[in-house]
């Protein structure tokens, strides 16, 4: 049974169309591609001209002429209800509809029709099967969070179960929990983790701590993906001798998607299957290769929601060797967040608060940025900027939310600002420890 695929398709993403054009597009050859990419870039904002008054206006619409002059969407750009950003064509039951981690410090809600939701996996599952990694057969140890709420823990589980995924609850990643990590890995035939760097960094120093590998004990694993966070170099050697088996970066983003996956020669291959990457300069100038600058995204199929020029917030810089068809990501900056430490010993990476800013997310645009500091062992500061002061009730929805997802007894202070401080680079980052 392919039990990935017939989650796609029990959710209506059209899995085999999408593999078919993805497989045709990789079969352009390299002297074609400037014109798949151009006819590509052309119909999507012909598109959205037409369908989405959204866009429609913030393109401020009078010929197209040169995509030199196509606006760079920010995310603060997106931070409008959600019904006013979707094309005519769509709504919530024809679209995907997701959120954004708020790892920038720019939460929003985003969609995507079913199509380009599908080709997303597509890119997916093909670069998986590059380690022999087949997303219908292939057990998943899966280093992530889950919501905690009854409905949602449920869903979760259970899309977990179909797509053949085994959860390992990273909220809690004290020694006690993982020396039940390390039973489970004992007792199941996995055959890849995939996570959040931060947590398999941790999981990596409980093994080296232990004197142990865990591909011995686990001889059925064969990778390790780590995801959402910058990987250090030490931090990719500690986890390759820790786990026993190769550390394989993979760059992506919900609201666009795979952008790009290490390849066996170690080089981040970039996704031009269905997005069109650019690297552009503080004054939106593109770059050519070699020079680092905005990592800035088309997503070339998504109808449902203009994702156009999106600057997604990070610094990146595509190598000398790159081609339009293949281009390779030299280096990225950014995704790197900190851990939490609490008074009774829990440690909490750092995109856990992505859990906490899904209760404060709301689909108004009133909250525009936030960041989470922690200040002492048992003190967290949530800066934020909004139209409003935060009402008794949000604050009372963030305490629960950080009551249930990092800890208990937690002193919480909220601070309203104008502006938020940023890093050299221009960018937020969601969550800083001022802890030694």
């Amino acid at each position: 049974m392919d039990w990935f695929k017939l989650s796609l398709q029990l959710n209506k993403f059209p899995i085999e169309r999408a593999q078919k054009t993805l497989e045709e597009i990789q079969n352009i050859p390299e002297r074609d591609y400037t014109e798949y990419q151009k006819k590509r870039k052309n119909a999507i904002i012909d598109y959205h001209i037409q369908h989405n008054d959204f866009y429609r206006e913030f393109f401020k619409w009078d010929g197209f002429d040169d995509w030199k002059h196509v606006p760079i969407m920010k995310k603060s750009d997106l931070q409008h209800p959600l019904k006013e950003r979707l094309s005519s064509t769509y709504n919530t039951k024809t679209a995907y509809i997701g959120k954004t981690s708020g790892s920038s410090g720019h939460p929003f809600i985003f969609a995507k029709n079913r199509f380009a939701h599908a080709l997303s996996w597509a890119g997916f599952q093909d670069r998986y099967r590059w380690y022999d990694i087949d997303l219908n057969k292939s057990l998943q140890a899966r280093f992530y969070g889950i919501p905690l709420d009854f409905y949602g823990n449920i869903q979760e589980r259970l899309k977990d179960r179909i797509s053949l995924r085994r959860r390992f609850n990273i909220f809690d990643l004290s020694e006690k929990k993982m020396e039940a990590f390390l039973e489970r890995f004992k007792n199941s035939d996995f055959n890849y983790l995939n996570g959040y760097t931060s947590a398999i960094v941790l999981f990596a120093r409980f093994l080296k701590d232990k004197g142990l590998i865990l591909k011995e004990l686990c001889p059925s694993l064969n990778i390790c993906i780590v995801t959402s966070e910058r990987l250090f170099e030490k931090d990719k050697e500690l986890i390759e001798s820790s786990l026993g088996v190769p550390v394989i970066n993979e760059y992506g983003a919900s609201e666009v998607g795979l952008i790009a996956f290490e390849d066996s020669e170690n080089q981040w291959i970039v996704n031009s299957e269905d997005l069109y990457i650019e690297i552009l300069d503080d004054d939106d100038n593109i770059l050519p290769y070699g020079n680092e600058g905005r990592v800035v995204i088309t997503s070339l199929y998504n109808k449902a929601h203009p994702m156009i020029r999106y600057d997604i917030g990070d610094i990146g810089c595509l190598s000398e060797k790159s081609t339009l068809k293949k281009p390779i990501l030299e280096k990225l900056i950014g995704r790197t967040n900190d851990i939490a430490r609490l008074p009774d010993g829990k440690v909490v990476p750092g995109l856990t608060f992505y859990y906490v800013t899904k209760t404060i997310i709301e689909d108004n645009g009133h909250i525009k940025e936030f960041v989470i500091i922690q200040t002492e062992m048992d003190e967290f500061k949530i800066e934020y900027v909004s139209k409003h002061e935060f009402t008794h009730d949000q604050r009372s929805k963030i305490l629960e939310a950080i009551a249930t997802y990092v800890g208990e007894n937690l002193k919480i202070v909220f601070e309203r600002k104008d502006i938020l401080k940023r890093s050299r680079s221009g960018k937020l980052k969601q969550f800083t420890s001022h802890l030694k």
